[in-house]
């Protein structure tokens, strides 16, 4: 229920979505007897979509999440494993291709990658299976087992976590398979934005993991006074931040994460 719920009340958490629902009630406002809160409704949307779009509000709400983990620090030596949470291949697209399509989180996937080669005794877990609600199409893990086979690591390294489909789900399912070991160090590969979230369920759930930070979308302080290079990108930067936020929100509130902004 939970799952269903997020993915529903998700679309309006998006200010994309808010700006363009509400321009569009309002376009249709104007052909009735209330045209005036219709042309309300419409320049208020195109205004939010503007702001969003085109201001650095994106970046503003995205370095905050991007800094609160610092990279990994690989001097404590060799990690026991590597955690790869979904999200950065389309499994739909990939299966209809018959291909592995990356995404513009495709870091994830590289650098753990980088990872496995590095320590060649670190098991490896990719955690992810479909997040769509309808029109399933194929399992991100095995996508991303038949990738990490190509870039030269065995296949038998890669244990491949098909069932999850939200970030609660992945600390579950990989803590199921991992068994991990008091004493054990595992690193948590995700974007950078996501670590907060991630790190705050796999606490909540028993399972401690060292935080490695990938696929940064913002250089730093520069990009709050920039203002972005088109609106699409604004717009997409602003709902990706937004939808973090909400998302850290939700879980703290109801339950499923050990603070509200976790911290290292």
């Amino acid at each position: 229920m939970f799952f269903i719920l997020s993915k529903v009340l998700g679309f309006f958490a998006l200010p994309s979505d808010d700006a363009a629902t509400l321009a569009l009630i309002g376009v249709i406002l104007l052909f009735t007897r209330f045209k005036r809160t219709g042309r309300a409704f419409a320049t208020f949307g195109v205004v939010l979509l503007l702001i969003a779009g085109l201001t650095p509000l994106g970046n503003a709400l995205m370095l905050p999440l991007e800094n609160r983990f610092p990279p990994w620090d690989a001097a404590r030596g060799a990690p026991t494993g590597i955690i790869v949470l979904g999200g950065a291949i389309g499994p739909e697209l990939s299966a209809a291709r018959g291909t592995t399509d990356l995404n513009e989180a495709a870091e994830r996937v590289t650098a753990a990658a980088a990872l496995a080669l590095r320590y060649p005794q670190a098991r490896i877990i990719y955690s992810g299976g479909n997040a769509k609600l309808v029109l399933k199409g194929g399992i991100e893990a095995d996508y991303a087992a038949d990738l990490f086979e190509s870039l030269g690591i065995r296949r038998a390294r890669i244990e491949a976590e098909r069932q999850s489909r939200n970030t609660i789900e992945n600390a579950k399912f990989s803590m199921a398979i991992a068994k991990p070991k008091p004493g054990e160090r595992w690193l948590l590969v995700t974007s950078a934005y996501h670590m907060p979230r991630a790190i705050g369920v796999f606490r909540h759930v028993g399972f401690s993991v060292e935080a490695y930070p990938v696929d940064w979308r913002t250089r730093g302080p520069i990009d709050l006074v920039m203002p972005m290079e088109s609106v699409t990108a604004g717009l997409r930067r602003t709902d990706t931040a937004v939808h973090e936020w909400v998302g850290l929100f939700a879980y703290w509130a109801t339950g499923r994460s050990t603070a509200l902004f976790p911290a290292p």
